[in-house]
């Protein structure tokens, strides 16, 4: 049976469930402060516009609440601005179109080309140009959505919208390291989680426990690439906004780290892949030296997730992956077995990976290293 035939079993399904479970939670606890502001802005500009410009149904309002704050933190004034205007200029052009020369083929790639141009001269932001022309499609494509107050109700409308969305946004002025921090900490412990198993695999001789965590490893890929994008995102901001840039120190260590967590977690499939094959080898191998250095390894990435949900340095993680580097020597660990020695070998790859994560110069990390 392949590693792939063993991989569609129930095991298999209940940890990828389980993993996606956690991974769901932790981007739901990440975003429901930022879409509970969303929520209560989107209903703040409906309210105005419908009780205080009497619309009856002011349609454009909390849809351009909802696209300028969106449901992360990244909340730069500028961007939200960006978007806000981008609505408000394309429900505008498009209101004067609809009511000036009707709608239809030509209509719609006239104002469409007219918004998108109007914007580039407005501002250099995509986000802008991309919503005046996806609004203005909008209205004249669907001409009887929201159609109240007047030749320029939906303007006014998607005006109230933005205006509000600026005002939380100016009032609730977000953090940019909080979303990469708690996105690194998920990915890290989703990692160490696997490294677990893998160690339990590797002491006892189950199977089943190496193939769930080469399966968990597999799973976490997402939680790393959305770490990957919330650091890219923030470092982004940093270097448009005067509020972020004294933290664009540590959201670069941030960026670097996902990049090197990804490479590291990569090297622990291979070494569940092939702790695998070695486990179910004949004659039984003894793994037991394997599995408390795996296990080690494990802690210190407890404790690098710990650092970077909270921006301290990882001394406690880099401390321990040091004192464990300098003892992988597979001659020693495990005399007289060349397939636990290979595993040590991939594990050596594994260390040096969590040590660049935690701040280690990639030539210090190899030195460390016992020679070969």
């Amino acid at each position: 049976m392949t590693p792939d035939e063993r991989g569609r079993g129930p095991s298999s399904v209940r940890v990828q469930v389980a993993a996606r479970a956690r991974q769901g939670w932790a981007r739901v606890r990440t975003a429901f402060v930022p879409v509970l502001q969303a929520v209560v802005a989107a209903g703040v500009a409906y309210a105005i516009a419908f009780s205080v410009l009497g619309h009856s149904a002011p349609f454009f309002a909390p849809v351009s609440a909802w696209i300028a704050l969106g449901f992360t933190t990244d909340r730069d004034l500028r961007r939200v601005a960006e978007l806000a205007v981008g609505v408000a200029l394309g429900v505008g052009l498009g209101d004067l179109v609809v009511h000036g020369i009707g709608t239809g083929p030509w209509q719609v790639a006239l104002v469409l080309g007219v918004a998108a141009l109007v914007a580039r001269f407005l501002d250099r932001g995509p986000m802008l140009t991309t919503q005046a022309g996806v609004q203005s499609i909008v209205i004249v494509g669907l001409p009887a959505v929201g159609a109240s107050g007047g030749p320029v109700g939906r303007w006014t409308d998607a005006l109230v919208g933005g205006l509000v969305a600026l005002a939380v946004a100016a009032l609730t002025p977000s953090d940019p390291r909080r979303r990469p921090r708690a996105q690194g900490r998920a990915a890290v412990v989703e990692m160490a989680g696997m490294l677990r198993l893998l160690a339990r695999g590797l002491r006892t001789g189950d199977a089943h426990d190496v193939q769930d965590a080469l399966i968990r490893g597999r799973a976490s890929q997402p939680a790393l690439d959305e770490w990957q994008d919330a650091a890219r995102s923030a470092r982004d901001l940093a270097r448009v906004s005067p509020a972020s840039r004294r933290h664009r120190a540590e959201l670069t260590w941030v960026g670097q780290s996902a990049v090197r967590v990804d490479r590291a977690v990569r090297n622990a499939r291979v070494l569940a892949r092939r702790s695998l094959a070695t486990v179910e080898a004949e004659p039984p191998h003894d793994l037991a030296p394997v599995a408390d250095a795996v296990e080690r390894v494990a802690l210190a990435a407890d404790a690098l997730a710990a650092a970077l949900g909270s921006g301290t340095e990882p001394l406690r993680s880099r401390e321990e992956l040091l004192r464990l580097a300098a003892e992988l020597d597979p001659f020693t660990l495990t005399p007289d077995d060349w397939q636990a020695q290979s595993l040590v070998l991939l594990l050596r790859s594994l260390v040096v990976d969590l040590l660049e994560a935690s701040g280690v110069d990639a030539r210090t990390a190899r030195e460390t290293l016992p020679e070969l």
